[in-house]
């Protein structure tokens, strides 16, 4: 014999969960989903982070390397040091680069009275460094001794 309801017998089979007809998530399954999606996040932002620095630094590194280089072939070629980083710029340099970690133009020159060539008749700029105080976390040394 087969039940006259098919829809009574189906009910039965399937067990005793029912579903109401305007199915969707619970509560603790949205905020299982959203602390997965906030902690996602959260490391995604910390490797961003770190990437834009560990940029800034090699962006540093770069710039210095260049003056430097700059400073040396000034020296050369006048047979004096530069008095200024701004003695530089444009022969040697096309403009003064911005310290990407102060985010201005504020490199600290280092004047020495020691000259390069015997045949340099003053001293001047021999180095350069960044006016930054803080501490590069991945060599953990200050910017401004680079």
């Amino acid at each position: 014999m087969t039940p006259k309801n098919n829809h009574n017998s189906l009910l039965v089979v399937r067990g005793t969960k029912l579903r109401s007809k305007a199915g969707g998530f619970t509560l603790i399954e949205l905020m299982i989903v959203m602390t997965i999606i906030l902690i996602l996040i959260g490391i995604a932002a910390g490797n961003y982070s770190r990437s834009v620095l560990r940029s800034k630094e090699t962006v540093l590194k770069q710039d210095l390397q260049e003056m430097r280089k700059a400073i040396d072939n000034y020296t050369l070629d006048k047979q004096a040091a530069p008095q200024s980083l701004d003695d530089l710029v444009p022969q040697y340099l096309h403009l003064l680069p911005t310290d990407p970690i102060t985010n201005n133009k504020d490199w600290v020159p280092v004047v020495d009275s020691v000259v390069l060539t015997p045949d340099q008749a003053s001293s001047g700029v021999t180095d350069v460094h960044s006016a930054s105080d803080k501490v590069s976390p991945f060599e953990n040394t200050a910017y401004n001794t680079w």
